[in-house]
């Protein structure tokens, strides 16, 4: 029982490790940003297709953070292939993410239905609390405590968006300014973090370089 409870400290301990590189942080912002630019593109563009040029941004982003860690940071600091325990966690994880998704996609149905109703302070306030708790709970289950930051960065956009816009006449409920800020505070983080590990972590030989670890 000791040695399984020592192993899982161990793993838990290498999986977070792989989210100091900034790599996760850098592609969290840069979806955040998007949020901002199609507001800005669709006033000259429509609402498709300023979402539809910033698509292939997206992608981008998912397939450059695998590239860069693969290419970039492996060799550097070597591979994991985690036990029984992480992946458990990791279905687990899953799971819970479904639920809050169907959890936001209710939300946002109910807002639509209620738009005219009820105030718009309420509906702002829904979706800061689905940012929250979502990324608290990837906060969680991933050990990835900058995650729990974000989520009050994302929780308070909203909210401090409509005071912007309410009380300065800020365009686009504020959400331009509010979630830019957070998007750019989060590549900000992930670029210190990226090029701490390149400065700490010298490309090394291919005799010295590091070996795949199974925790």
């Amino acid at each position: 029982m000791t040695n399984e409870i020592s192993l899982q400290a161990t793993e838990r301990k290498i999986f977070k490790s792989a989210f100091q590189d900034g790599l996760i942080d850098i592609g969290i912002g840069i979806y955040i940003l998007m949020f901002p630019i199609i507001l800005f593109l669709g006033t000259y563009l429509g609402d498709f297709w300023s979402s539809a040029v910033l698509l292939p941004v997206g992608l981008i982003a998912i397939f450059g953070v695998r590239f860069i860690r693969k290419s970039v940071i492996a060799p550097r600091v070597g591979t994991v292939k985690y036990g029984s325990w992480r992946k458990s966690r990791m279905i687990r994880f899953n799971v819970f993410m479904m639920f809050l998704l169907t959890f936001a996609l209710i939300l946002g149905i109910l807002s639509a239905v209620q738009f005219d109703v009820v105030p718009g302070w309420i509906h702002t306030a829904r979706f800061s609390l689905v940012f929250f708790i979502s990324f608290s709970v990837a906060g969680y289950f991933l050990d990835f405590p900058r995650l729990y930051l974000y989520g009050v960065l994302l929780a308070l956009a909203p909210l401090v968006g409509e005071i912007l816009y309410s009380r300065l006449g800020v365009p686009h409920h504020g959400f331009q300014v509010t979630f830019g800020i957070a998007g750019t505070l989060m590549i900000i983080i992930g670029l210190t973090l990226f090029i701490r590990l390149l400065r700490d972590h010298p490309l090394q030989t291919h005799q010295e370089g590091p070996q795949e670890t199974n925790p």
